[in-house]
């Protein structure tokens, strides 16, 4: 079995990355965490929250191997328990990961909306959850795909579905007691993507079709 070593110097940046892998715990106590080298000395962590989107966040620091997937509970007992600049976050469990990230196509800025409003979605669709529970204690997945903002930028069209405000909200990602604080909305052709100041969460903008054989 490979080794695994973390490397994040900077305290500050262990701390920003306990907080966002414990949000994601908290979500899903079976989460497990993608880490990625970004080049530059940056590193990627990547969750698939229960919201079916994707939920990201870059600190300063290194992983080897460079791309491996890791217990979300043993990476936060290695940044909490076991502090300092080198850890080992457990053992790889790639195969747990399912989810696809996106490419390296290039990222159009499309809109940038008040943390506010954002905020004030969230708590509306929350309450519409409440009040909308399915037989198995979630919202029903047409609450969660409806869209409750349609941004553009020239000839692109981004429709954001009430699942990613979820999402950036169960991560803790937007704060907007930050007077004019933002979330910047960019895409791809096949991408979209929220960011607020603590991360940012990404979904797919059209369904893959299925393989027919």
């Amino acid at each position: 079995m490979r080794t695994t070593e973390l490397r994040i110097p900077d305290p500050a940046d262990r701390d920003t990355l306990s907080a966002f892998v414990a949000r994601a715990v908290r979500l899903d106590a079976q989460a497990v965490v993608r880490l990625r080298n970004r080049g530059s000395g940056v590193v990627e962590a990547w969750v698939a929250t229960p919201f079916e989107v994707l939920a990201t966040r870059a600190v300063h620091g290194e992983i080897a191997p460079g791309d491996v997937t890791v217990s979300g509970n043993e990476l936060l007992a290695a940044l909490v328990i076991t502090p300092g600049e080198r850890m080992d976050p457990g053992p790889p469990r790639d195969l747990m990961w399912h989810a696809e990230l996106p490419g390296g196509a290039d990222w159009c800025h499309v809109d940038r909306l008040p943390a506010k409003v954002i905020t004030e979605l969230t708590d509306k669709g929350v309450t519409l959850a409440r009040q909308n529970l399915g037989p198995h204690g979630t919202p029903p997945a047409s609450l969660m795909d409806q869209t409750v903002l349609t941004v553009s930028e020239g000839g692109l069209a981004v429709k954001v579905p009430m699942r990613c405000l979820f999402a950036l909200s169960g991560m803790g990602f937007v704060d907007q007691s930050i007077p004019d604080d933002v979330v910047r909305v960019t895409a791809t052709t096949s991408w979209m993507r929220l960011d607020a100041r603590y991360g940012a969460v990404l979904r797919r903008r059209h369904a893959l079709l299925p393989l027919l054989f």
